[in-house]
């Protein structure tokens, strides 16, 4: 953000003459030479400056965009595009780990993201680089940081219109790579946990009067109450449906 004419320079220099082509193949090796020479947090940084939302105004790169609030398909679909190249097979100097963490660096550029807009780039980068996302924090133990990411992805799939059926085949996914019993039960009491902490603290700020023109709270606890329903009733009808079929 402080060399904003050079940023977009460099910017358009990589996508019109570099990233222009048709070929996947090409893209992908471009890519990566843009990218393998620097360290993680530089990656992330450039990846940002080349596929991040700009503005409509002037075209320059919005750095905020991610930090101030929850945002659209548009502004996150070439950052899922490239990561999706990057995960892809024609890029084969990339494994499923240096994709993760490339990821993972990008959600603090600038700053830390709003993890809705973490839930939304997961969900527009695939089901298979979700997914290892996802698996790689419950192999390593973040229970409460996955079960948190997990509601926002149940929150986004009710804002976006996509199928809830979508969140709880990737919650039964998730819950198989648990090493044991006591982990998976751990993961959805910090799950539920995680959905009442947060509708209770959208509840408190709308009866405190916290409101914007939008009337930001009420429509998020609106969001996030019907996205909870829905998110329950799929599971209420997986399990009645596997328990008849037991019987």
């Amino acid at each position: 953000g402080s060399a904003r004419r050079l940023e977009l320079r460099v910017r358009l220099f990589c996508r019109a003459v570099l990233l222009s082509g048709s070929r996947r193949g090409d893209s992908a090796f471009w890519l990566t030479r843009i990218l393998k020479p620097w360290p993680m947090v530089n990656q992330a940084r450039l990846l940002y400056l080349i596929f991040g939302p700009v503005s409509a105004r002037d075209g320059h790169v919005v750095w905020q965009k991610m930090i101030e609030g929850p945002t659209d398909e548009t502004s996150l679909k070439g950052l899922a595009d490239a990561i999706k190249l990057l995960y892809g097979t024609e890029a084969r100097e990339w494994t499923a780990d240096d994709v993760i963490s490339l990821v993972d660096e990008l959600s603090v550029v600038p700053q830390r993201w709003l993890m809705e807009n973490n839930a939304r780039l997961l969900l527009l980068s695939g089901n298979s680089i979700c997914f290892t996302f996802m698996a790689s924090k419950a192999v390593n133990g973040r229970a409460v940081e996955l079960a948190r990411l997990m509601v926002f992805m149940v929150l986004v799939c009710e804002k976006d219109l996509y199928c809830m059926d979508w969140a709880v085949k990737m919650l039964q996914k998730v819950c198989k790579v648990f090493s044991s019993p006591w982990e998976r039960k751990n993961f959805l009491q910090c799950l539920e946990s995680c959905f009442a902490r947060m509708l209770m603290d959208l509840l408190q700020a709308v009866l405190a009067g916290e409101r914007d023109e939008q009337d930001s709270s009420f429509l998020n606890l609106f969001h996030l109450m019907n996205a909870q329903a829905n998110f329950h009733k799929e599971i209420l009808c997986l399990a009645m449906g596997s328990s008849s079929s037991s019987s």
